[in-house]
């Protein structure tokens, strides 16, 4: 017997400003970590006027979690202290494992004007806090994208889509992100592991999430789903298509003591956290 998902909480993104006055879409934070454990946060961004990204986000560190960038339009110049630098562009992701520490920027760069994705914080559990920093920076062109005979389209980013395996590996939480899109009059099911946080961000149309639910959850809509069940289950109307990411991952299940970009598991590590950042001892190990 199948046992679909029902939903915890349904909630809508925030505006807000982060960075050097970036706009964008605050979707979840610190009021959902103990629903959403190991995730943290996650920030939808997208505009089209460069005076609404441009300032971007200067210089700041990082320690204790990984930070997730996700491409769908325009470019973001990163680089940080230890040397190392790129440009994430559309389609593509870069998953950022902060560990002991790093300090880097991100900083957009107008090209036709349009710029939008996500960015997303997933925890690091107590015994992984201050492991060696890392990236994993994915080109669009590596991520497999699945088209279903009903039009359904699927990017896999990490974790699996049926046998097709996402091109991020080897991350703690075990994390599976996916990019869905669903046409019109069309069901789409998924299978998740029982116990593991799931939640759904709908950044396009509308569709019911569950299987006995005759409202339909719309664009800008954050859904968290109960943490019982192994399928995910998702119905569109006959006349609108949907399309969200689709993020699940393994719950740490440990306290967490949270303070700007540095997320540890006492107060007195996220004191020698900032207090190393100010005294020029916050960066433990050349990648």
């Amino acid at each position: 017997m199948i046992r679909f998902r029902t939903i915890d909480k349904i909630q809508s993104s925030i505006p807000t400003m982060d960075g050097a006055g970036v706009k964008l879409k605050r979707v979840f934070s610190h009021q959902e970590t103990k629903l959403l454990d190991p995730f943290l946060l996650l920030d939808a961004f997208g505009s089209d006027n460069p005076n609404d990204y441009i300032a971007g986000f200067p210089w700041h560190p990082h320690r204790g979690i990984e930070t997730v960038t996700y491409m769908r339009e325009g470019l973001i110049m990163h680089k940080d202290s230890l040397g190392n630098s790129g440009a994430l562009s559309e389609g593509d992701i870069q998953w950022m494992t902060a560990g002991s520490g790093i300090i880097h920027e991100e900083m957009p760069q107008q090209t036709k004007g349009k710029l939008s994705g996500f960015q997303l914080w997933v925890n690091l559990p107590r015994v992984s806090k201050l492991i060696d920093p890392r990236y994993q920076d994915i080109h669009a062109s590596s991520i497999p994208v699945i088209n279903e005979e009903d039009g359904t389209q699927v990017r896999v980013l990490a974790g699996h889509y049926k046998e097709t395996e996402g091109p991020v590996k080897e991350i703690i939480t075990e994390p599976h992100y996916l990019d869905v899109e669903i046409p019109p009059g069309v069901t789409f099911k998924h299978g998740v592991n029982d116990g593991y946080t799931v939640f759904a961000y709908i950044f396009e149309g509308k569709g019911r999430f569950t299987p006995n639910s005759q409202e339909y959850t719309k664009q800008d809509n954050l859904v968290i789903f109960k943490r019982e069940g192994e399928t995910v289950q998702v119905t569109t109307n006959e006349d609108t298509g949907v399309r969200f990411l689709l993020i699940s991952g393994k719950p740490i299940n440990e306290p967490i003591a949270w303070a700007g970009p540095i997320v540890m598991n006492t107060e007195e590590e996220l004191r020698i956290a900032f207090e190393e950042y100010r005294n020029g001892t916050f960066l433990k190990k050349r990648m």
